[in-house]
């Protein structure tokens, strides 16, 4: 009875078609980690998804601008009809990048970031980019007509 069941199994198991492998995420190359111990993003880091809009680029960068407004440790580098570079300066006067990537056909803001210094930053980065999506949909919510 016990080869007949490890027969059948063997038989079942050789007859499934192997796993396909899952699809890449393309990414900007602005938004990689190279060293994931400082460093989050919104298409790799698990948790953190992009930043949803809808309306027109130029209503998303509106939002995001809304948003990077609220925090008064933000200071905007540069600023572009697709890309927000900003710095965000901890009270201790550590300095962390973000890069901010407007994506109009998928309607959403891709996210970077990265310490500035050292190779670790104690969850810093994520916290702060939970923060600042959560907040993001607030002023997104907001912003929407009732």
């Amino acid at each position: 009875m016990f080869s007949i069941a490890l027969g059948l199994m063997a038989s079942g198991c050789s007859s499934m078609e192997p796993a396909q492998p899952a699809e890449p995420k393309t990414i900007d190359p602005k938004l990689s980690c190279a060293v994931p111990t400082n460093c989050v993003n919104s298409r790799t880091s698990p948790g953190l998804a992009p930043l949803r809009f809808t309306g027109s680029a130029t209503q998303g960068l509106a939002l995001l601008k809304a948003t990077l407004a609220s925090f008064p440790e933000a200071t905007v580098l540069q600023l572009s009809d697709r890309e927000i570079t900003a710095v965000f300066t901890t009270p201790v006067g550590f300095r962390d990048n973000v890069i901010f990537l407007v994506d109009p056909q998928q309607k959403q803001i891709d996210f970077q970031s990265k310490s500035g210094f050292g190779l670790y930053d104690f969850g810093k980065n994520r916290s702060r980019m939970e923060a600042f999506s959560k907040r993001f949909a607030e002023v997104t919510q907001a912003s929407t007509p009732k």
